[in-house]
């Protein structure tokens, strides 16, 4: 974090899904605590991140790749040439959405959604 954020201003997000903390990531967690800001996410919290949308997008384009990744650095690769030819629209408008999944997460009084 302080080489990403050295300004001190990165923050950390952590949905606290039980499958998402594991022993080893709340014990780094808990010893490195202090090293930056943390986000206080509820438990199991309806998913409002736009990163799911983009991880989902970058598995079915990795999918679609001839010849598939055989190693990790292939993988490497076809994921990051996966991102360089995600149109800046895509991402735009997952950006865009934010306030639509907001206002469904809120009207549903917190229960999943379909964002």
């Amino acid at each position: 974090m302080s080489i990403v954020h050295s300004d001190g201003l990165g923050r950390l997000q952590q949905d606290n899904a039980t499958h998402h903390a594991s022993k080893v990531a709340t014990e780094w967690l808990q010893e490195y605590s202090s090293d930056f800001r943390h986000f206080h996410w509820p438990p199991k919290s309806p998913d409002t991140n736009i990163i799911e949308d983009i991880w989902d997008a970058l598995l079915h384009a990795v999918e679609k790749r001839s010849p598939p990744p055989r190693t990790p650095m292939d993988l490497l690769t076809a994921l990051h040439d996966s991102w360089c030819e995600f149109p800046p629209r895509y991402l735009q408008t997952l950006v865009e959405s934010m306030p639509r999944r907001f206002v469904s997460l809120l009207r549903d009084r917190g229960v999943p959604t379909r964002y």
